[in-house]
């Protein structure tokens, strides 16, 4: 039985046993992130530099870019690193960063597309009282909260995932180092802080989920109350998006962590963990900047190289 303390670093998922489907991956890989780093980096860019974007909904939509590029930076580089060299190897400080950093991207994406819906819906429910309840102060504040929870959310999961004792060899079933997978190789099956742990995280994911979709119902119907038609569609296009990104990140995230063991398979596993953590980050930008004429011409204006606006 080897304990943990003896553990000096983790072995990830090959995802490929030939080098050619090696390469094939890396390849692939690099792609995906170099789209990613480039699209949010010209949200980022746009949103900063022009100053017809600095309202609220760009606001948070910057920092939803930040939390892509932080997810994408965090289990990309490792896995085509892996690929190219052909080694499987993380370092036990490696994985635990890795798994700091994953809870923390991801809980900060999920806050903010929570503090977005928000947004949405005060623009569209209250207009009237946009400016007092979405100030800048506000706005600031929020962020700041959505980033700070979702450290300490990181850090507790963090803590308590490496202070178990690990009897079950070191190898884990994924291209990165995930909490579900580290817990596989635990001795103690039934832990009490872990289950403390993952229940106020339920709380905590549910109470954001019910907000979401509470907003949602009072969003729609108000936009049915709309007169014209041109009204009701300017407004379903600021929402769509939104809507387009949460279910893309909740549904891949839950059916991931909460589908039941008896559909589970490595390759099952494999292809849920890369739609999660590799595709919304790449994805995300375009759904943001199709539907929006706004950030389009900033961008435009940004590659263009007239960054100062008029």
């Amino acid at each position: 039985m080897s304990n943990s303390s003896s553990i000096s670093h983790f072995l990830l998922l090959a995802l490929a046993d030939t080098r050619q489907l090696q390469l094939l991956h890396f390849c692939l890989f690099l792609g995906i992130s170099l789209a990613a780093l480039l699209a949010n980096g010209l949200i980022i860019s746009a949103v900063a530099c022009g100053h017809l974007l600095h309202t609220p909904m760009f606001f948070f939509l910057l920092n939803l870019a930040l939390t892509d590029l932080g997810s994408i930076c965090t289990t990309v580089p490792k896995a085509m690193h892996n690929s190219l060299w052909d080694t499987r190897t993380i370092s036990y400080t490696g994985c635990a960063a890795q798994v700091f950093f994953c809870m923390f991207f991801i809980g900060a994406e999920y806050f903010l597309l929570t503090i977005m819906c928000y947004d949405r819906y005060v623009s569209i429910c209250k207009p009237l009282h946009y400016g007092t309840l979405l100030g800048s102060r506000a706005c600031a504040h929020m962020a700041a909260a959505a980033w700070a929870s979702a450290f300490l959310i990181a850090l507790l999961h963090t803590a308590n995932t490496f202070s178990l004792p690990l009897c079950h060899g070191n190898a884990l079933g994924q291209f990165f180092c995930e909490i579900p997978q580290i817990l596989k190789l635990s001795c103690s099956q039934s832990n009490l802080r872990k289950l403390g742990l993952l229940a106020i995280c339920a709380c905590l994911a549910l109470g954001c989920f019910v907000f979401i979709v509470f907003s949602y119902v009072q969003i729609f119907r108000a936009v049915l109350r709309i007169p014209s038609e041109q009204g009701q569609h300017k407004a379903f296009s600021t929402c769509l998006p939104h809507l387009a990104v949460v279910s893309l990140f909740l549904s891949t995230v839950m059916f991931a962590y909460l589908k039941p063991p008896s559909i589970s398979s490595p390759s099952l596993d494999l292809a849920l963990s890369v739609l999660y953590s590799v595709v919304p980050p790449a994805l995300n930008p375009l759904i943001y900047s199709l539907r929006n004429q706004e950030l389009k011409a900033a961008v435009w204006r940004l590659m263009t190289g007239w960054c100062h606006g008029h």
